[in-house]
């Protein structure tokens, strides 16, 4: 949400902030998730790992970066090329935000299928992770738009975003490779 939310600022200088430019940013946030969720659930099937899991977040981390490396460039074509700020915008939402946020999307089915250990408790599970995904959703909103915003440039909350996600995506590879790892040598525990 923090990234969504940072799309308005990003696009402004070149489309404006109008209600149809926040349609655009909205419009290919909720798009490109629901393809996330797709592929995710998808990857969950296949040889589900904490450690792919960690790859999910880490090619997340990276496909971010554009967002500060390329916006200007991108955005300045397309609003060379295209006069009608409805489209300029959408165009460069999709440009910018499309592939990061189908990445994003993939990790809440993969955390479902991660966590749900028994069938009977798949319904909690998934509630509570939407609960805890919902709710954090709403924090980094608030955060962002109170506080970040105030406090540092676009640029660096993209990046310390970016880091951020980098940072749980390698931790969730180490820890799949020593922790559990290490446990699997134990009697009585079995490693998925």
């Amino acid at each position: 949400m923090g990234i969504e939310l940072l799309g308005g600022r990003i696009l402004a200088p070149y489309f404006g902030s109008s209600v149809h430019i926040w349609g655009s940013i909205i419009t290919v946030f909720m798009l490109s998730l629901s393809i996330g969720y797709l592929v995710g659930g998808r990857l969950s099937i296949h040889a589900a790992s904490l450690s792919r899991y960690g790859l999910i977040f880490l090619i997340a981390g990276f496909t971010v970066l554009p967002v500060v490396l390329w916006a200007e460039p991108i955005m300045e074509a397309i609003f060379i090329r295209v006069e009608d700020s409805r489209y300029g915008s959408f165009l460069a939402s999709m440009a910018l935000f499309f592939i990061p946020t189908i990445i994003l999307g993939m990790i809440s089915p993969y955390s479902v299928r991660l966590l749900v250990t028994d069938k009977e408790r798949s319904g909690q599970v998934a509630g509570m992770l939407y609960f805890v995904s919902t709710l954090g959703s709403a924090m980094g909103t608030i955060i962002t738009s109170f506080y970040f915003v105030l406090l540092f440039e676009v640029n660096t909350i993209i990046y310390a975003f970016s880091s951020l996600l980098m940072i749980l995506g390698l931790a969730a590879i180490l820890y799949q490779r020593f922790v559990i790892s290490s446990s699997h040598n134990l009697p009585g525990v079995t490693v998925e």
